[in-house]
């Protein structure tokens, strides 16, 4: 998979524009190459780091030393051989400018961890917290966290300053949960010091994890330039995305082209909004539970001078997204996930006199509406005035609240490379000696995800330069309405998607998280079992240990005479066991039409599960196929039969 010369340059020389350092001392080492950090052993090891350009920096990294020249940015990167010695080492920098040793480097084994809100849960908010944060300290073990930052283009900083930490009760508590009881499982047996990078985002979809490369590898080239076109040209690109969503909304609600819901004279049943908040506590008996979309108007009168003025609108948080429009014609939609927005007017939108303000507000999950606050919604012009927009809104509930609503391409949590760009691009080549991914919540029931995955593990292994760098992907956990009957299950086919995704490529392997979740919470608290799962799979794809990867796994379904079926499966421990049952429960044998499956018992026969018929057609087998599903399967491991779907076969 090539990249673009364009990014390949960016890359190298330091990523996109960045301002010249001021005159330093010193040289001075990046936070990934300073004190605390761990360098990956076994592969060549880059040192970066910042002087005055131009300047000539001399690195000794143990007995090996390097001379480079400070770019015009004031950058330097020096690459040495690989180090096959764990422990302590020596790094050090010097100019005429003067001298900087990190202090306490070593050389060890480095995880990135990455993905949504289960990634990124803290040690502080899961279970157990107090106990072992009191137990928690380890100078062999490191952590850092790399700040939230969705950019338009790779960066090669990170928003804000980060720095390696050892583990203990100061550090420990706000980094990741799920990473840090992984790692803190791997110290055990690797016997060399630890270090684990948390970079998460919670809510979000693989998309935004996705840099330009990997976007192009599933057609979707577009998006990246538009994003591109947003870092160099936002009013034209927001014209662009308002272009595509207006386009795609009179295409799934038919609405003429003047007759649509934004426009000024819409004659809809407009009601006062009761209050800024979700619209889940207005009272509203419609929308007690509403999820869709929500319409909102307001009427603004303006001065000639305020309307000729640049003006920004500011409309505090709008849950899930807001797009917006005034006078009928686009401004934009919210780009930043759950936090207060803020667009800029183009020019020419606004008059002297009455102005309509329209929103629609769409919500995917849990509470929506514009929350505010009220000091936050504005018009804010140049001069420093300013017309407050916290009350006097009008709402309607959309008769019509189609799927699939584009969103802008650099958004935060569902954008096309924004968290790559911002959270992973600036990590470098470093060396890494595997990934823990936990995601797929965001995007059950968006097709084409094992594409989107695939894609993903290849362009950060290329980024880190290791074609074979193991990956661990969180098989997610059971969340949603206990089911009493068989049906279909959007977090069942995620999990059987992120299976097969696993299973296609040999690097990587299946950490099955279905019996640690909780019906109730989204953000389950178990991630001390969770950890050490990660870290048994990490054992086998990233040192060799000989167990199985990803647990049981089903390999196939065979008819039986009476009418069932037999299953197979790979990847065991020891036999397979039910637990509190005599019988294996969750399966169900199913015909052709989509309502056709119900419920069987499962009979162990050592390796294998009978399903027998029960004189109705078998085509394909299910298991586990609900977002929160009862089993009770596992191997002696123990480790958990994650939900799938197979059809059945004749014959071996």
């Amino acid at each position: 998979m090539k990249r673009s010369n364009r990014y390949i340059t960016a890359v190298a020389m330091g990523f996109l524009p960045v301002t010249a350092m001021p005159a330093a001392a010193a040289p001075a080492f990046d936070a990934l190459s300073g004190d605390h950090s761990v360098i990956q052993r076994d592969r060549p090891a880059l040192i970066r780091g910042r002087a005055d350009p131009g300047e000539m920096i001399t690195i000794t990294l143990g007995a090996a030393t390097q001379v480079v020249t400070a770019d015009a940015q004031g950058r330097f990167q020096a690459g040495f051989a690989a180090l096959t010695k764990a422990g302590p080492i020596a790094l050090s920098a010097r100019s005429d400018k003067g001298q900087v040793t990190a202090r306490d480097v070593v050389v060890g084994d480095v995880f990135l961890c990455s993905g949504q809100s289960n990634m990124e849960l803290e040690v502080r908010n899961a279970q157990d917290a107090m106990g072992q944060i009191r137990n928690s300290s380890d100078e062999q073990l490191r952590l850092i966290t790399v700040p939230r930052e969705a950019a338009d283009q790779p960066r090669r900083d990170f928003a804000s300053g980060v720095s390696w930490k050892t583990a203990g009760p100061e550090s420990v508590p706000d980094f990741s949960a799920a990473c840090y009881y992984m790692a803190r499982d791997l110290r055990k047996t690797a016997g060399v010091p630890i270090g684990a990078i948390s970079s998460s985002w919670g809510g979000s979809q693989i998309s935004p994890w996705m840099g330009e490369v990997a976007q192009a590898a599933i057609g979707r080239a577009d998006r990246s330039a538009m994003v591109t076109l947003h870092a160099s040209d936002p009013i034209a690109a927001e014209r662009a995305a308002s272009a595509e969503w207006e386009g795609w909304w009179r295409a799934a609600t038919g609405d003429a082209v003047g007759q649509e819901p934004w426009q000024p004279g819409s004659t809809l049943g407009w009601a006062d909004v009761p209050k800024l908040g979700p619209w889940e506590e207005w009272g509203v008996s419609a929308l007690s539970e509403f999820n869709g979309m929500v319409w909102f108007r307001r009427e603004i009168i303006l001065t000639a001078a305020q309307a000729a003025q640049a003006v920004t609108l500011s409309l505090g948080t709008m849950d899930d997204v807001g797009r917006v429009w005034i006078n009928g014609s686009p401004v934009g939609m919210s780009a930043k996930a759950w936090q207060p927005s803020s667009l800029t007017v183009p020019p020419g939108l606004l008059k002297a006199g009455r102005n309509v303000l329209i929103i629609n507000v769409m919500d995917n999950y849990a509470n929506g509406g514009l929350l505010g606050p009220a000091s936050d919604m504005a018009l804010r012009f140049a001069d420093g005035g300013d017309v407050p927009l916290g009350d006097k809104w009008r709402y309607v509930v959309a008769a019509k609240s189609p799927p699939g609503a584009p969103r802008v391409p650099w958004a935060d949590v569902t954008g096309a490379g924004t968290l790559f760009n911002g959270m992973i691009a600036p990590l470098g080549a470093i060396g890494l000696k595997g990934v823990a991914w936990y995601q797929g919540e965001s995007d059950v029931d968006l097709p084409g995800y094992a594409d989107r995955l695939a894609a993903m593990m290849a362009e950060w292994r290329d980024q880190f330069r290791a074609p074979d760098l193991p990956f661990v992907i969180v098989q997610l956990a059971a969340y949603g309405k206990p089911t009493t009957k068989p049906s279909e299950s959007g977090w069942a086919r995620m999990r059987d998607t992120q299976y097969r995704a696993v299973a296609a490529d040999p690097h990587a392997a299946l950490a099955t998280a279905i019996d640690l979740g909780d019906p109730f919470d989204i953000h389950p608290g178990e991630k001390q079992e969770l950890g050490r799962r990660l870290a048994r799979s990490m054992r086998a794809v990233a040192y060799g240990e000989r167990h199985s990867a990803s647990g049981p796994q089903v390999a196939k379904a065979i008819a039986t005479p009476d009418g069932g079926a037999m299953i197979e499966f790979l990847g065991l421990t020891g036999a397979l066991q039910t637990r509190s049952a005599a019988q294996a429960i969750g399966f169900e044998l199913c015909g052709q039409a989509a309502d056709s499956c119900r419920y069987v018992g499962g009979e162990v026969e050592g390796l294998r599960i009978h399903l027998a018929g029960d004189g109705q057609p078998a085509v394909r087998v299910r298991y586990g196929w609900a977002d929160s599903p009862v089993i009770n399967l596992y191997d002696e491991a123990p480790l958990p039969v994650g939900s799938f779907e197979l059809p059945i076969g004749t014959g071996r």
